[in-house]
């Protein structure tokens, strides 16, 4: 899974990173708040960490601006103030949660993992599950049954970002940005060829019309 860090502490920033990177997330990191929004307006992320008090835009508008805009991925405040009117304010701008700096890199840890489960499909093991489908993260491979399919590491990070994101559309260009970057030179025709790939494994068990193709706009991970 991927998390978006938006904080100008550069040490701070350095340091939320590298314990996230070292759990086995994906991380971005901004260090303004105007970079920070176009990463997050890109639809990529699971989850977004936002200091408050940010160059160009403020954490607290940014939160604003997406929550506007529909975007429901979870967002966790970091702010050096204490005041309960800070907290309340955070958190009526539509943020999921809020720390005070300095925190321990557990406890940020612990409110991280306890957001990404309230999300939705997120297992007490690291397990996503839709349908027939049960996605296990520290093997990173897919199983249906009693069966594993023995997922390519493309194809299993699709399915992982259809599984996070099931029943909402997902545009061919979310799903190459997510999977193989926004500054990769491969064409955006090689999704469609890996969602070929990937049904063709889920086809043996009757799970590939779960992956739905919404003409002209992307995919989708629902019950037909």
């Amino acid at each position: 899974m991927r998390i978006l860090v938006v904080e100008d502490d550069e040490v701070l920033r350095e340091a939320v990173a590298d314990i996230l990177q070292e759990e086995g997330y994906e991380v971005t990191c901004a260090e303004a708040g105007d970079e920070g929004l176009f990463a997050a307006r890109q639809g990529i992320h699971d989850l977004l960490v936002l200091d408050i008090m940010l160059p160009e835009i403020s954490g607290l508008e940014i939160v604003r601006t997406l929550r506007s805009e529909g975007c429901t991925v979870p967002i966790l405040l970091l702010t050096a103030r204490d005041s309960i009117d800070d907290r309340v304010q955070g958190l009526e701008a539509g943020a999921d949660d809020y720390m005070v700096k300095p925190f321990a890199m557990r406890e940020l840890l612990a409110r991280l993992k306890a957001l990404l489960r309230r999300k939705g499909n997120l297992m007490p093991e690291d397990r996503l599950t839709y349908g027939g489908i049960v996605l296990n993260s520290a093997r990173r491979d897919a199983c249906i049954g009693e069966t594993c399919l023995g997922l390519g590491s493309k194809e299993y990070d699709i399915l992982e970002f259809l599984l996070l994101n099931s029943e909402q559309i997902l545009t061919r260009e979310q799903v190459f940005d997510r999977i193989w970057g926004m500054n990769c030179d491969t064409g955006i025709g090689i999704v469609d060829i890996y969602i070929h790939h990937l049904r063709k494994k889920l086809a043996p068990y009757g799970q590939d019309r779960l992956v739905q193709t919404i003409r002209g706009v992307g995919f989708m991970l629902k019950e037909p």
